[in-house]
């Protein structure tokens, strides 16, 4: 009997979503930074710099999901809102987090980027990561959770076959990214070796990872990649990698450029290839279901109309909560004096052969009666 499949979610196509590594001293000092700038230059609206703590304590109400929580590994959470296209409003939370464990520390800050605009995302408009992070070389923030990875650059393959393997797995299961791999046909010039990424939309520039495979490594980077993907790789060419889980329109021939002329001119085709993936609806990864949720219920940095729309939602739901509290102090008072009364009813039924059956069997006989009665008429005094 075939087993039900529930579809993995996909990521709403309102949202940015990222996930990476800061190898420097102090994401948070370049964080903060960064924002003061872009709110100083009219870039951003506003941001907000809050405590772990302080960002998980409600005042609501009610507790909100658990999953709203930044989590007891987080440092800090950062907030900003800013506007595309002149009228789109768009909400930005960071989250900066210690390392699971002392061996990772020397791997650096994870850091996870949820962002959400009022309608449709557009690769056009500017990448949230360079709202909150500064858009420079310099500044180690562009690392990806697989070890050996980063954004902005060309990774070139690992040579081993091992850790080829390892890479490629790693980064199609683990990675928030869009990986893409591109051969080399030739040892490119100092032209071909510029990332085909700095070629994309600016809101696609940080989603998208690049993998170079030198020229020699054609037969096994193709061998490797068909054995654990699926997909093969031609000699000079490029593919772009399916996820885990898959997206579910993906076909390796559809996301395939049999020829990549790497000489510094910007390689269309594959561009557009890339363009067209990320476009495709993309299966959930791994805990960012949880990031979507802390940036719509834990958002702290309201507008002061927003501001009056949520003190009015709560000054409603205080009043639904006291009027439920009121209703429900009613019932309980119906409930204990209806337990009071049958309570004072049972007592009454078992002291009544106590006190009653005595004087009962006392005035079971007339004759006792009459004659009682006669003998106070004839003695009066008595």
């Amino acid at each position: 009997m075939a087993k039900n499949s529930t579809p993995p979610t996909t990521v709403p196509d309102t949202t940015w979503l990222g996930r990476g590594r800061h190898l420097g001293p102090e994401p948070e000092r370049d964080v903060r930074r960064n924002l003061i700038a872009l709110k100083a230059a009219g870039v951003i609206d506003d941001f907000l710099d809050l405590d772990p703590v302080e960002a998980a304590r409600s005042t609501d109400l009610y507790p909100r999901d658990e999953s709203a929580d930044p989590g007891p590994l987080a440092r800090r959470v950062f907030e900003a809102r800013w506007r595309v296209a002149d009228e789109v409003t768009v909400r930005g939370q960071l989250t900066t987090y210690e390392p699971e464990s002392r061996r990772m520390k020397s791997e650096g800050v994870t850091w996870v980027l949820a962002a959400e605009a009022a309608r449709a995302w557009e690769t056009g408009w500017p990448s949230p990561a360079t709202v909150f992070w500064p858009d420079s070389d310099q500044v180690a923030w562009d690392h990806d959770t697989v070890p050996g990875v980063r954004l902005r650059t060309a990774n070139p393959l690992p040579k081993d076959d091992d850790e080829l393997r390892r890479r490629l797995r790693d980064c199609t299961r683990h990675s928030w990214f869009v990986h893409v791999v591109v051969h080399e046909a030739m040892t490119p010039d100092a032209l071909g070796l510029r990332p085909v990424t700095a070629f994309l939309p600016p809101s696609l520039r940080h989603r998208v990872v690049e993998h170079r495979a030198a020229p020699e490594q054609a037969l096994t980077a193709d061998f490797v990649m068909k054995r654990e993907l699926g997909v093969g790789i031609p000699r000079g060419g490029a593919v772009v990698l399916p996820t885990t889980p898959q997206v579910p329109d993906y076909d390796a021939e559809r996301f395939t450029v049999r020829n990549v002329f790497l000489d510094g001119t910007q390689p269309t085709e594959l561009l557009d290839k890339i363009v067209e993936f990320a476009a495709l609806p993309q299966p959930m990864p791994a805990d960012a279901e949880q990031a979507v949720t802390r940036l719509r219920q834990g958002w702290h940095l309201y507008t002061p109309d927003e501001e009056l729309v949520h003190a009015r939602a709560m000054v409603t739901r205080y009043a639904k909560a006291l009027e439920a509290m009121t209703a429900s102090c009613d019932l309980y008072r119906e409930a204990a004096e209806s337990a009071l009364a049958a309570l004072a009813e049972a007592t009454s039924g078992a002291d009544a052969p106590q006190t009653s059956t005595p004087a009962v069997k006392q005035n079971t006989s007339p004759l006792k009666s009459l004659t009682r009665t006669l003998a106070q008429f004839r003695n009066p005094n008595r």
